[in-house]
């Protein structure tokens, strides 16, 4: 047990020593958690809430009283744009963990059992491919319009996990072939516990990889259906809802309530996809540690 454990902790080390090597990952990294904490801790160092209004500030440009400028009503917009963060940061997480979780099981199911399994799942997923997920999803936005976000973070989940479950169920179908598999098999272990024990531990970096990627995808993905009106409603806030209020003050003098969320989502989403580029990279067995870059 000591040995496995000291090969897991050099594995560990090998992959933290090849990603702070990738100078861009290591710097998107940083600015992921100063998101986080302009986010969740900003608020309690800030004296507006998104809530509070300001009756002597309307359409105020940013100044010292409020950093992001004031919207038409007297609302701060450093204070909404914190707050619109928080639910996109959220929903981009819960929702990456969850498709990439779908992905897995369903992925390692087809490929280790085959048979009708493989066939169902095989075919759900062509199916969801050929539906068009935005469309669908915006059609069923005013069914749940009013409950938890939850419910809108499943239905993102729904449609983006297919391509990965196929990328998961070739490599079962090689992984099943192996020693350890058959040796596993042959002592008794039960099914699941070969999937969940060694067949997806075997492709946890591919999953964490994905897993990245998808954060930015599903935020990207909130913001375009808040932005049409079919994704977080009223009284919440996200950066979707922030940039369809404000789009239109884009090129005028109050462009700021536009700008300062466009550019944080497009940075965020840089700085997400950076993360995984250096997680790619760290986590490639065949990668040599080569120049910083």
């Amino acid at each position: 047990m000591t040995a496995a454990r000291g090969k897991s902790d050099s594995r560990i080390q090998l992959v933290l020593r090849r990603f702070l090597r990738r100078r861009l990952a290591v710097f998107g990294l940083f600015m992921v958690v100063l998101f986080f904490a302009f986010a969740y801790l900003g608020p309690d160092f800030y004296k507006w809430s998104y809530t509070q209004l300001d009756y002597s500030s309307f359409m105020h440009p940013p100044s010292a009283g409020h950093w992001f400028g004031t919207t038409q009503n007297g609302f701060d917009m450093y204070a909404l744009t914190m707050r619109g963060m928080q639910k996109s940061l959220i929903i981009g997480l819960v929702g990456a963990l969850l498709a990439t979780s779908i992905a897995a099981i369903a992925g390692a199911t087809a490929g280790y059992f085959v048979g009708w399994a493989d066939r169902t799942i095989i075919a759900l997923i062509d199916l969801l491919l050929v539906l068009p997920g935005f469309l669908i999803i915006a059609i069923l936005s005013p069914v749940f319009n009013g409950r938890t976000w939850l419910i809108f973070v499943v239905l993102l989940a729904a449609f983006q996990w297919m391509i990965t479950a196929r990328v998961v169920r070739s490599m079962t179908l090689s992984l099943k072939e192996r020693e350890f598999i058959y040796a596993a098999r042959f002592i008794g272990v039960p099914d699941w516990k070969i999937i969940l024990r060694h067949v997806l531990p075997n492709m946890s970096s591919f999953l964490v990889i994905d897993a990245t990627v998808n954060v930015s995808s599903l935020i990207l993905a909130e913001v375009g259906l808040s932005f049409f009106g079919f994704g977080v409603q009223p009284p919440d806030i996200s950066l979707g809802t922030l940039i369809n209020d404000h789009w239109q003050a884009a090129g005028t003098p109050n462009g700021y309530q536009f700008y300062f969320p466009a550019v944080l989502l497009v940075v965020l989403v840089l700085c997400v996809n950076l993360v995984g580029d250096g997680l790619r990279d760290a986590l490639d067995p065949n990668a040599e540690i080569g120049a910083p870059r």
